[in-house]
């Protein structure tokens, strides 16, 4: 596996809270005789990103077909969900269920090396084909409790808009003013027009410093063109940026994982 550098600039040498965002595709990717199970890479891949907070979407806790059919392979299908089975040693998980599916189910998750506080699901459905959720974890790091919410939109862009607002009104709703927050996920965004409604929540989106426009770009994981994940804070700035690439991170998943590094302003 090969990692892009971090930008760095001089002048920030405060504590630094290292996030990760990653889309694992449920942990399996083809489809038919080609259809292989990944969840036990990406628990190599979580880990070599060494990050604070891992942000993941599209996770399992149990999928009865996959699990039968992935019992007869070399390593075989997790007894643990997904969110367990992928956290390192020493980390802390918290998942919660977005959609339920004939044969299982998928949500949201957060591993995180703090200790975790709370932990909430929001509702954030805006029609009966796409069950979408916030996951909201407070993570006490250094001291300081850091709000955190995972998230995953929707597949319209009308959809989006009314998510984001939905994600707006839940913190003004449930977040204490001035207390930092950190929202990462897949936003599905690929037309780019999302940003506004973050900005109207007092969310800005972390971007490589001194860079302007996109983050980096990490679908698809074979060639990446959209920028679909992305990290948006409140009371932190962007200290770090990068995007892991290689043949074994562009197997694993549909996506690629973003990495960011967070000051506190």
């Amino acid at each position: 596996m090969t990692t892009m550098p971090m930008t760095l600039p001089g002048g920030l040498d405060g504590p630094r809270l290292r996030v990760a965002t990653y889309n694992i595709h449920k942990g399996v990717r083809g489809v038919g005789p080609r259809k292989r199970l990944e969840i036990h890479n990406l628990g190599l891949g979580v880990e070599a990103l060494d990050a604070d907070l891992v942000f993941l979407q599209e996770v399992r806790l149990f999928h009865h077909r996959d699990a039968r059919h992935f019992d007869r392979t070399w390593f075989g299908w997790p007894e643990q969900g997904q969110a367990d089975f992928l956290a390192p040693e020493g980390y802390s998980s918290a998942y919660r269920t977005n959609a339920v599916t004939r044969d299982g189910e998928h949500g949201n998750a957060l591993l995180s090396r703090w200790p975790l506080g709370d932990v909430e699901h929001h509702d954030v459905s805006d029609h009966r084909f796409e069950q979408r959720g916030l996951l909201h974890v407070k993570v006490n790091w250094r001291g300081i409790d850091i709000h955190t919410i995972v998230a995953h939109f929707g597949l319209m862009h009308a959809s989006r808009v009314r998510q984001a607002q939905r994600l707006g009104a839940y913190i003004r709703s449930e977040i204490p003013a001035g207390v930092p927050v950190v929202v990462a996920g897949d936003f599905n965004d690929w037309g780019e027009r999302l940003d506004p409604m973050f900005q109207l929540a007092g969310l800005v989106r972390a971007h490589p410093p001194g860079a302007h426009g996109r983050t980096p770009r990490t679908f698809p994981s074979r060639m990446p063109l959209l920028s679909l994940d992305r990290v948006y804070t409140r009371g932190l700035r962007c200290a770090g940026m990068s995007v892991p690439r290689g043949a074994a991170w562009a197997r694993m998943s549909d996506h690629l994982p973003l990495l960011v590094e967070l000051e506190l302003t």
